[in-house]
């Protein structure tokens, strides 16, 4: 009896070697495994899982529905397309924008995609796809308010209360280029149109799809600089360093979904204001001063 224990005991460690060796790493419940030093392609091939970092908090991009416990929005569809074309399952990882470029960089997922504006600086620290959406900074105001902040300058005043998600580019922004402004940080991204249309905000600094999502859903919301964004930029797939073999199929299947008319699609479904054209040459956001206009 005691021989036949002791080799059960070794059978099942030569198991867990075997799936060590098939993983590539330590193994872990849905074979989530350490990407340290292994090539994220043929390890999400071979778990059959693609793992996707999203902060869940960014309508219409990718947003965790409270109530059906599931992720939403342009972003979401996306990353069920970019699964679906590896033939492997889609696993959501939670992460925050304070804490997403070290997620990236811990692999903690194998691709973050939720409305992530490429600059030169996360292109610096980690991997970035092609652009896939055009993009740019704006404000979301109370309707009647709109005639009041058709600028910059007009919104960078002390009377002014501007709030903003911590930890991403909206408070980097508005930090940077708003330094008159009574700035506030709110750590609930979806939260905080409501917050401006109850009137504990005046401002909040986002992006042209969230304002017109928000302004679609809410009358008393408005987003008077829409079409004269503050900055020009393009959304991308972020990706851990050394991973060029899955940015090339990321890049590839981007241009699928651009030439098949999908992009468009998800557009009609999710944004306001269709599709916008990649970001034209000149001012970057992220990482220039931003595009100044007059109303």
């Amino acid at each position: 009896m005691k021989t036949k224990q002791i080799r059960s005991w070794i059978s099942s460690w030569l198991l867990v070697a075997v799936l060590f060796a098939v993983c590539g790493g330590m193994v872990l419940p849905g074979c989530r495994v350490s990407r340290q030093g292994a090539d994220a392609l043929q390890t999400v091939m071979a778990c059959g899982v693609l793992r996707v970092g999203t902060t869940g908090d960014y309508c219409p991009m990718s947003y965790l529905n409270p109530e059906t416990h599931a992720y939403e929005g342009f972003d979401a569809a996306l990353a069920e397309d970019l699964a679906a074309s590896l033939g492997v399952e889609l696993e959501y990882v939670p992460t925050t924008w304070p804490t997403l470029m070290r997620d990236t960089l811990d692999r903690k997922f194998d691709l973050a995609l939720c409305g992530i504006t490429i600059t030169d600086a996360r292109k610096r620290q980690a991997l970035m796809s092609d652009g896939y959406l055009g993009n740019g900074k704006t404000i979301l105001c109370r309707s009647e308010d709109a005639g009041k902040y058709t600028s910059l300058d007009a919104v960078n005043r002390p009377e002014v209360r501007v709030m903003v998600n911590p930890g991403g580019l909206n408070e980097q922004f508005a930090g940077t280029h708003l330094p008159r402004a009574s700035l506030s940080i709110h750590p609930v991204n979806e939260e905080i149109p409501a917050l401006v249309a109850s009137g504990k905000a005046d401002v909040m600094v986002t992006e042209i799809m969230e304002a017109a999502y928000y302004c679609g859903k809410d009358a008393t919301l408005a987003a008077p600089l829409l079409d004269r964004p503050f900055t020009n930029g393009e959304l991308g797939i972020l990706l851990p360093p050394g991973n060029e073999t899955l940015l090339e199929h990321v890049n590839g299947f981007l241009e699928k979904e651009r030439r098949s008319g999908r992009l468009d699609e998800l557009g009609s479904l999710y944004l306001h204001i269709g599709v916008p054209p990649p970001a034209a040459p000149g001012t970057q956001e992220g990482n220039s001063t931003p595009v100044r206009r007059e109303p």
